[in-house]
């Protein structure tokens, strides 16, 4: 088996790829030939120390995999040799093979492409979570979407026009811009050269409803102030660094502001995440959601892969295809 390693909390370059053993097979496990590996931004910080959960070392990165079924453990009903399916590991998708529990896999809908299935989970999760259970948006209103040429805020696009709301996108370059339109944004801001809050009111007709910010930073600050009565901040992320928000801005209009954890959220609602993934999923299959297909690096290149996600480089998702 190859697979990437983490030996030491650290720089990048300091990852290594190995040939190890194959797992063994245990009563329950499918033994899955990986096809493609969904890559997160989140993967990047763990490897470095920097995310809030640190896995005990070594350990080898990457969550969500798509791939065929190769071998079935004893009690395995469910799924077959040779079928296609999505498996959320928790840890280990750098690899050509992984072994998980039958009862985590997923088979993927024909409408979906390997790089879709193994890049949607992280992103589309995240937004269901964030626009219908934490904030439970109202059709016919304005969203702006910070950092939407990434991988979550492009779902945030997607999801939003899906459920009825006039989506704002906004990112720092055209190709970027671009793919969140096709997703169903009805208007894009250039966040490097636009003054983002203002552009976001002119657009929206005086002020915004909601603010799905994954960026944080001086951004999000200044787009708090583009929010009108009642309006509601989504803080998702904190890629453009943590940012202190200015009460009397919360204060003034009634605003709101609403953390989405959806990570830590899943522990403790195994069941309600279940029927959340269920639900997407079937939006999927029927074509109200259009994941991105997502940019290919092979498996060798994990490392570069992960510093070109981390320093902006790619537009939408990426994907490692041993």
């Amino acid at each position: 088996m190859r697979t990437l390693v983490c030996k030491q909390f650290g720089p990048l370059d300091d990852l290594v790829m190995e040939d190890q053993p194959s797992p063994p097979l245990g009563d329950g496990d499918v033994r899955i030939a990986v096809t493609a590996c969904g890559i997160n931004f989140v993967d990047a910080l763990l490897c470095e120390g920097k995310y809030q959960i640190k896995p005990p070392l070594p350990f080898r990165p990457g969550s969500e995999v798509v791939g065929r079924i190769t071998e079935i453990g004893t009690g395995v009903t469910a799924v077959a040799v040779g079928d296609r399916v999505f498996a959320p590991v928790g840890f280990g998708g750098f690899s050509d093979e992984v072994v998980t529990s039958s009862m985590r896999v997923l088979r993927l809908p024909d409408a979906m492409s390997d790089g879709q299935g193994a890049t949607f989970m992280q992103s589309y999760l995240t937004g269901w979570f964030a626009l219908v259970t934490r904030a439970k948006v109202e059709a016919g209103k304005t969203m702006l979407v910070l950092g939407a040429g990434g991988g979550v805020g492009l779902a945030a696009v997607d999801l939003g026009r899906a459920l009825g709301l006039r989506v704002i996108a906004a990112a720092s370059s055209a190709d970027k811009r671009e793919l969140a339109a096709s997703k169903g944004a009805f208007a894009t801001i250039d966040s490097s050269t636009e003054d983002v809050k203002e552009r976001a009111k002119e657009l929206a007709g005086g002020s915004i409803d909601y603010l799905y910010d994954p960026v944080g930073g001086d951004l999000g600050v200044a787009c708090l102030r583009a929010l009108g009565e009642d309006g509601q901040y989504l803080v998702v992320g904190f890629v453009g660094g943590i940012q202190s928000l200015p009460a009397n801005q919360v204060l003034l209009r009634n605003r709101r502001v609403t953390g989405v954890d959806w990570g830590a959220w899943v522990g403790r609602h195994p069941k309600e995440n279940q029927q959340m993934l269920m639900t997407v999923l079937e939006w999927i299959a029927d074509g109200r959601l259009n994941p991105v297909e997502p940019a290919s690096y092979p498996l060798s290149q994990a490392v570069q892969a992960l510093k070109d996600m981390q320093n902006r480089k790619v537009a939408g998702k990426v994907i490692l295809v041993p």
